[in-house]
């Protein structure tokens, strides 16, 4: 298993991954008081979808919104990449950021985990 694969939890009777962010981007590993799993549904086009853990630094609030509600992508220019950014959303009067979690995690860990079961 790559080292960003923490292990597995037990979630409603479903057996799910769990990945560290910061070491999957090459971040020093630290766990926190705050620290915590977010679960999400990843997937790759044309596959179903997984469920799987995040191991992130903190949440600091749970919003819903419908699809309408997303703006698109701004252009921040050449300097930024914005490829892992699904889009914006206005909440309360302040303006949130949407990763592509599709994008962000699904191609490494992904085929990283699928690789032992193949």
């Amino acid at each position: 298993m790559p080292e960003f694969v923490k292990g597995v939890i037990n979630l409603r009777g479903r057996v799910i991954p769990i990945i560290d962010l910061r070491v999957k981007f090459g971040l020093p590993a630290e766990i926190a008081e705050r620290t915590c799993i977010v679960v999400v549904q990843v997937g790759r086009q044309g596959e179903p979808a997984v469920a799987m853990g995040l191991i992130v630094d903190s949440v600091e609030e749970v919003v819903n919104f419908v699809a309408d509600d997303i703006e698109p992508t701004p252009d921040f220019g050449v300097c930024i990449d914005t490829a892992y950014i699904l889009g914006m959303v206005k909440i309360n009067g302040k303006v949130k950021t949407l990763l592509d979690i599709d994008r962000v995690v699904a191609p490494a860990a992904l085929s990283a985990l699928a690789a032992p079961a193949a």
